[in-house]
């Protein structure tokens, strides 16, 4: 059992994580002294020692809160961390995030989003309806809100919006009250090992839904007649089929236009100024949310339209009538795919170029040929070589195994050094970089490069 109430000093081992920042500060905000750990430092570890947190990047016990009551560790952190082992070894109360988590959210009222793709859109979206419409919610999400600049807020009202993460079958430990699954394809198969089993975790977190409470689910999902709640409303981008869809759906300069048919009402004029029609499908379920909440139309509106995104979610970097340049986070076939999809149909008259970096030697050698088929959409790649994360490179798994794959010829293999170089040398129209690896360093020299030169 952990004790949180009793809890004064916390420390973190990967504190750097988005999720594992959540919760730093969350406890920062109860005041409790927090500090802790991460590899690297980052825009994000920086932020957080701006706001008075105490981080470190070498594995050495000698910086260990020694008086901490509490450590958290993310399964992110490989079994020979030092520092861990210490904690471990010495009898401290070492619990993974996940825990914690489902502790805070114990007694709260729980809107919790899963799915494969598509939940840290939809979790914040969710969570900025209802802190711009005055209802008001705790948020713990897994990207950077824009309209914040934070994964994470509070509020006197006891309603907590959080991202569900299948990794490590962590979403098994939270009790939602209101849950949405937008997507079950397989992923993280080197912690489930099918996609028959993926596809059970998303089964079994349907069924902790609480008793009376309801789940969305997207419409066309594998195995949907296995999901379990007592209450349960499909949603999709446009198919009429689904209890919950979009119409009428109009494109201008980048943002679109739309209305939402729910079961027995609808709520029409909405404005969402962020590329990608599968952002449409989110703020239709995010929509749903607030309706069944009883938050007002108006309000709703106004929320939507003011909305401005997650950073490295089809975000924005550079928008002219000359140049548009987009971040994104995807590192999944059917994440990328959206993405290309959505960058192309904005921006049809504009070639198409995506950077993207693979996110670990599993991931590549499990989706390579999906890589490579998604890929395929853009008019022209570029690969980065694998970004390794948590693991040791694997014999012959490289970007060339997703290069080989490709139908279209128009791509190049280049360095991540080498890549502000061919940038100056190749100016593009319509530019995206991707992945889930350290490929955001390169944002700001890319944008640099293309605003000055």
């Amino acid at each position: 059992m952990i004790d949180l109430k009793n809890s004064k000093r916390i420390y973190f081992i990967g504190i750097g994580g988005i999720g594992m920042s959540a919760l730093a500060r969350y406890f920062k905000s109860k005041g409790l002294a927090v500090s802790g750990y991460d590899r690297t430092s980052t825009p994000l570890t920086g932020q957080l020692e701006e706001e008075g947190i105490a981080v470190h990047y070498e594995d050495d016990i000698r910086f260990i809160d020694k008086a901490a009551d509490l450590v958290i560790y993310t399964p992110a952190i490989p079994g020979d961390h030092a520092e861990l082992n210490y904690c471990r070894d010495n009898d401290y109360p070492v619990v993974k995030r996940s825990d914690v988590l489902g502790a805070i959210t114990n007694e709260s009222f729980n809107i919790c989003i899963a799915g494969t793709h598509g939940k840290t859109t939809t979790s914040t979206m969710v969570a900025h309806i209802l802190r711009h419409s005055g209802f008001g919610c705790n948020a713990f999400l897994g990207g950077i809100a824009v309209n914040y600049n934070s994964n994470f807020w509070s509020d006197e009202h006891d309603v907590c919006v959080v991202e569900a993460d299948e990794y490590d079958k962590s979403f098994l430990k939270l009790n939602p009250d209101v849950a949405v699954i937008t997507a079950m394809d397989p992923d993280h198969l080197d912690i489930y090992g099918t996609s028959e089993n993926v596809e059970q975790a998303f089964i079994d977190f349907s069924a902790r839904v609480k008793k009376g409470g309801l789940l969305l689910s997207k419409y066309g999902l594998k195995r949907s007649a296995e999901l379990k709640a007592d209450r349960h409303l499909t949603y999709h981008l446009q198919d009429d089929r689904a209890d919950v869809h979009a119409a009428n759906i109009r494109m201008n300069n980048g943002s679109y236009h739309f209305d939402v048919q729910l079961p027995g009402s609808a709520i029409s004029g909405l404005d969402l100024h962020m590329g990608g029609q599968h952002n449409i499908e989110n703020a239709t379920v995010a929509i749903a949310i607030a309706k069944q909440l009883e938050i007002g139309d108006e309000k709703i509106r106004a929320a939507v339209a003011s909305f401005q995104g997650v950073k490295r979610r089809f975000e924005y970097i550079v928008k002219n009538d000359r140049q548009v340049f987009i971040d994104d986070y995807a590192h999944h076939p059917d994440e990328l795919k959206a993405l290309i999809k959505g960058a192309k149909s904005l921006f049809a008259d504009k070639k198409c170029t995506i950077i993207f970096q693979p996110h670990l030697f599993s991931r590549t050698k499990d989706f390579a040929d999906g890589f490579a088929a998604s890929l395929d959409g853009a008019d022209e790649v570029i690969l980065l070589p694998i970004y390794p994360a948590r693991e040791l490179p694997v014999e012959g798994v490289t970007s060339g195994m997703i290069a080989e794959r490709m139908k279209n010829r128009n791509l190049l293999l280049l360095q991540k050094d080498g890549l502000t170089d061919w940038i100056r040398e190749n100016k593009r129209d319509l530019l995206i970089t991707a992945g889930a690896g350290d490929i955001d360093t390169l944002v700001e020299p890319i944008k640099r490069i293309l605003n000055t030169e």
